[in-house]
């Protein structure tokens, strides 16, 4: 009897040892290195159109809704040109036909999203923005709640926190170096926008996540381009003609449009990619460091005044976004008889794990002591 017990006492301390291992070994993985990397990159972009915004605001140049119409132009070039080359149920024809609201909606959602957020700088200053442009986090996790049913454990919403508190420290930095810019005359209405443009973020990157997981990356970028294209050229017409025929065209200028264009469309075509391997909200989750990036190259091009508090945000972020990939979510979405040629055929999403690749032996072991 003595012996079974302690037989039962060393199996507990196996399993004990196991998920001590897990958390050392198959957390700190090539794959995690890997999707912290492609999530920095991603930062990097908006990074790059952060930096030819500044440099067009410097010479006069205000037209968000142009600079958004090339990059759609840009994805409707190429992603739209592919669609229409497929055959069969594939062809764009066919896509349209029984899903046009659907991506017509996504891409009204994603460029209202980013005019919104452009608007909201005539009215409220950017620390109101960079605090409540955060509301798309908790508004993604419960959209992807009751639209994906993605569960989260308790661990991703410490992990939300953490990262939340690294913007924290990035506002305090922002204030203590007197960088609380933007206007200030109806602030109410600023903030509103602000929200009202993470909420169509959470919208649009929900769809996102959706469409390619159980679609395809090509269908989405091409729909994306289509529906973008025809909704920010009408928004353009109607409200940036007279801006854009007062730009005084140079080489300078258009350089400016060229990076900012090629910068949206690589953030584009790569974030579904990221979006793929791990989740919607995790990819928001690393782009929380993309205003720290661009507050690197104001201290360099810009002149900022430089704070420790930087440095400690970028941490703390990269730290909550580690936790929030070191324990999977699950998706109890149905399957999905939908194929992408270029992408193999779409996995069920009720067994996709929406983490950093674990394996389901793993991934059962670890439910397992969960459950002791």
């Amino acid at each position: 009897m003595e012996g079974h017990d302690e037989e039962r006492l060393c199996g507990k301390w196996r399993v004990d040892c196991r998920l001590y291992n897990y958390n050392l070994r198959d957390v700190f993985t090539w794959q995690l290195l890997k999707t912290i990397i492609m999530g920095q990159v991603l930062s990097l972009l908006i990074c790059g159109t952060a930096v030819s915004c500044q440099y067009l605001a410097d010479a006069g140049v205000e037209t968000p809704m142009l600079q958004s119409f090339l990059n759609y132009a840009l994805l409707l070039l190429v992603y739209t040109t592919i669609l229409c080359t497929r055959k069969g149920d594939r062809n764009i024809l066919q896509i349209l036909k029984t899903k046009w609201w659907k991506y017509l909606v996504m891409g009204l959602a994603d460029v209202e999203a980013n005019y919104t957020v452009v608007k909201a700088y005539q009215f409220t200053t950017l620390t109101s923005i960079q605090l409540l442009d955060c509301f798309v986090i908790p508004v993604l996790m419960v959209l992807s709640w009751f639209f994906l049913k993605t569960r989260y454990k308790l661990v991703h919403f410490v992990a939300v926190a953490v990262c939340l508190l690294g913007v924290g420290a990035m506002v305090g930095a922002d204030i203590l170096a007197g960088r609380d810019q933007g206007s200030t005359t109806d602030v109410v209405l600023g903030d509103c926008l602000v929200l009202l443009s993470a909420v169509l973020y959470a919208v649009s990157n929900v769809c996102q996540e959706y469409t390619v997981k159980n679609l395809s990356r090509i269908e989405f970028l091409g729909m994306m381009g289509l529906f973008g294209t025809l909704i920010s050229g009408i928004q353009l017409a109607a409200l940036e003609t007279r801006a854009v025929a007062s730009i005084k065209w140079d080489f300078h200028i258009c350089m400016l449009f060229v990076v900012y264009a090629l910068c949206m469309y690589a953030l584009y075509s790569f974030m579904p990619v990221v979006v793929k391997v791990t989740s919607a909200t995790a990819v928001n989750l690393s782009l929380l460091t993309a205003d720290l990036f661009s507050l690197f190259c104001g201290i360099f091009l810009f002149h900022y005044t430089f704070s420790t508090l930087y440095i400690m945000s970028f941490v703390v972020i990269t730290v909550g976004f580690v936790m929030f990939n070191a324990v999977p979510t699950y998706s109890a979405l149905p399957e999905s008889n939908e194929e992408d040629a270029s992408d193999g055929s779409a996995e069920s999403a009720s067994d996709h794990l929406l983490s950093t690749g674990r394996d389901s032996q793993r991934t059962e072991t670890i439910t397992a002591v969960a459950a002791l």
